[in-house]
């Protein structure tokens, strides 16, 4: 039987976020169904609401850093029992027979990843409903075990900026012996700063406001450095094994490309709405790459649920009520949270 649920989404770009009533499916023999306690406030979600990438399909309700109480199962699932915590984050179905989806890549699903919201929804029409919302539905392939020892408010932003982190980090070796640079200190970028280091790697920071060095050594860097400052970044030329670029607006990344060593990457992690131009000679020089990274697949962001549990890793976050969700995405704007705003959806 399909329920009519309460929500928070945007009918338009220009509108603000307000109640509405959305549905969701009965449930399947393999779907799980939580009642959602809390879902963290991304970046992305800012975009999609404002409709920066011209894809957003409204109504639309945000929400993919989802952490919840299982409330029903369906008759297949084992995994998983009644009254457990559990997580959802961005991907919420796929394939599960392409090459990517084989080799635990889901995300890059060849016939179309199924996010938490705004893409095709086969059962329900229409596009999915994320995580603003009293309850979500889940097939259980794509629903994550929360470890023991996580505090569930402050791992809810674990679910895209821990995963969206942790996956290029991975993938790119970081670990003993290697310099990280990491760019921009906001939700991405203050999670980076903590996996990398519990990764072993020696982390340098680059951020262009004076009153975040301080900060970035708190959450882990061993240096600092204000990118604003010529002779700061100098001192940094050809030195760096990998730079995780988490800045969301249009900015200079030939600055950072230079600060590589030979076969050193700059990856893209933050999404900024307008192209990035890339200069010859700074990629050709030193057998640099400018690379990207999206989120992980389902496999890869249970590894990094479990590798945060087991290093004491969660984000620090902001609470806030259902009824501020507009005030949260108008300071997430500006930059002003520190580091990441996640809603108490049990307030709706």
């Amino acid at each position: 039987m399909i329920k009519l649920i309460k929500a928070i989404g945007a009918s338009s770009e220009t509108s603000p976020l307000a109640p509405m009533q959305i549905k969701r499916r009965a449930l399947l023999p393999d779907d799980v169904e939580i009642r959602v306690l809390y879902c963290g406030i991304c970046h992305s979600d800012l975009h999609q609401v404002k409709n920066d990438f011209n894809a957003t399909t409204y109504p639309v309700v945000p929400g993919h850093e989802i952490i919840g109480e299982i409330t029903a199962i369906g008759e297949n699932v084992k995994r998983f029992k009644i009254g457990e915590l559990a997580a959802i984050g961005c991907i919420v179905d796929s394939c599960q027979h392409c090459t990517p989806c084989r080799h635990d890549l889901e995300q890059f699903c060849e016939n179309g990843t199924t996010y938490s919201y705004n893409t095709p929804d086969k059962h329900l029409g229409g596009v999915t409903l994320g995580g603003f919302a009293q309850s979500y539905v889940c097939k259980q392939d794509y629903v994550l075990s929360v470890p023991e020892g996580l505090d569930p408010a402050s791992a809810a932003p674990l679910l895209c900026a821990g995963i969206t982190v942790y996956s290029p980090l991975k993938h790119w070796r970081a670990g003993a012996g290697k310099i990280v640079g990491i760019l921009g200190i906001g939700g991405l970028g203050h999670m980076a700063i903590k996996i990398a280091r519990a990764m072993g790697a020696h982390v340098v920071v680059f951020t262009t406001s004076p009153d975040k060095l301080e900060d970035a050594k708190k959450l882990g860097a061993h240096e600092a450095v204000l990118s604003t400052d010529a002779a700061q970044m100098k001192q940094w030329n050809s030195k760096i094994d990998l730079i995780l670029d988490t800045v969301s607006a249009k900015h200079d990344v030939n600055a950072y490309l230079q600060l590589l060593r030979i076969d050193g990457s700059v990856v893209l992690v933050g999404l900024p709405a307008e192209p990035l131009e890339i200069g010859a000679f700074n990629v050709v020089k030193g057998r640099r790459s400018f690379a990207g990274s999206n989120i992980g697949g389902i496999a890869e962001t249970q590894e990094m649920l479990n590798f945060c549990a087991d290093n004491s890793i969660v984000a620090d976050i902001e609470m806030v009520d259902a009824n501020q969700i507009n005030e949260a995405f108008e300071r997430l704007e500006k930059g002003d949270v520190r580091y990441r705003f996640v809603v108490d959806m049990t307030t709706l």
